[in-house]
């Protein structure tokens, strides 16, 4: 298949050096992407949904992947492991939903998606991932299609420079390389080197994911290893200024002044807003258990946050969360006052 496709992905033309919120099962929800890209993410990407359960109309899974048009650019990401699900499964959603692009996730480490032969365990046959990538290119002529893979499934079979070409081959329009294999999981440095590796290999844009927020220098990043754009995942877990902070540092090489606590609970109450609103159908004891693990980050590091955190997973009512704002405020307030007594 030819792989010179029309441009369809805009944020990568004129040098533009777009920033994803990668993909996290549990966390990327509608409120946190929202939170993210008012934070400075350039494109965001849905929790990853099995095609199966698209096709048997799962209600909760569609709930996942719904965005609103400030979102945008956005993606849907899928797994699965036939070709032909697959391919219906991304028809399917983009006829609904109407995404900047369908992601195919070929990546995911856990369990339970590779022993049904998905996510990072089709690095292992190449094949049928490439089969995978052009049964759902070939069912999409107006919506770009992209990837995400590990770059390899283990340090013996580092796959991800032969896979990339592949890909490329059979109309991916991006790929997004995690720079870990999957025997690694989340352990370890990334091998940028095997992600530079790839994106010298293949013309389409290449996008690097691992340890960014681990002492990698983000301007080196873009130099030395030649990646068209940064993923950023568990470190933007709770922390969407992320996005503001690499920014600021590829602009000038200086950090962002980082928030307050004030303002990290700010996020909080406009992270319980968004979810609120949108999600109007649900019983307030169904969505605040939704919403308590990625409550419950946002808090990690503030002042007592050990008995925040029970607090959280007690929660009954939205306005709880304010009370607790409040209170968190003030203890604060106490301590600081303590602090300038002593230094007096």
């Amino acid at each position: 298949m030819d792989s010179m496709l029309p441009a369809m992905l805009p944020w990568f033309e004129d040098g533009k050096f777009p920033l994803y919120l990668a993909p996290m099962a549990g966390f990327t929800d509608i409120g946190f992407r929202k939170l993210c890209k008012e934070k400075g993410a350039d494109v965001v990407v849905s929790e990853f949904v099995l095609a199966d359960a698209i096709l048997r109309g799962d209600h909760k899974v569609w709930n996942s992947i719904e965005f609103t048009e400030d979102q945008r650019p956005m993606g849907v990401q899928i797994f699965g492991s036939e070709s032909d699900v697959m391919a219906a499964a991304a028809r399917t959603i983009v006829d609904r939903l109407n995404p900047d692009f369908i992601d195919l996730n070929f990546g995911c480490p856990a369990k339970k998606v590779t022993c049904k032969n998905a996510g990072s365990s089709l690095l292992r046959d190449l094949p049928l991932l490439g089969s995978i990538c052009e049964s759902v290119v070939q069912v999409l002529p107006d919506c770009p299609v992209t990837a995400k893979i590990r770059i390899g499934w283990d340090s013996e079979s580092l796959v991800a420079p032969e896979a990339g070409k592949l890909l490329e081959s059979v109309g991916i329009q991006a790929l997004a390389i995690h720079g870990r294999t999957k025997a690694q999981g989340y352990k370890g440095d990334a091998n940028w080197d095997i992600i530079h590796e790839t994106a010298q290999e293949i013309s389409i844009p290449v996008i690097g994911n691992g340890s960014i927020a681990s002492g990698y220098n983000v301007g080196e990043l873009r130099e030395r290893y030649g990646v068209s754009g940064l993923m950023m995942g568990r470190s933007a877990i709770g922390n969407p200024w992320l996005f503001e902070n690499i920014k600021s540092l590829l602009a000038t090489g200086e950090p962002a002044i980082p928030p307050t606590v004030e303002e990290r609970w700010d996020a909080v109450l406009r992270y319980a807003d968004i979810m609120r609103g949108h999600y109007t159908h649900l019983r307030t004891d169904r969505l605040l258990g939704i919403m308590k693990g990625r409550l419950v980050s946002f808090v990690a590091g503030f002042p007592g946050a050990r008995q925040l955190r029970n607090r959280i997973s007690r929660l009954t009512s939205f306005e709880e969360i304010e009370v607790l704002r409040d209170e968190s405020l003030e203890a604060l307030k106490r301590v600081e006052g303590r602090v300038a007594r002593v230094e007096g």
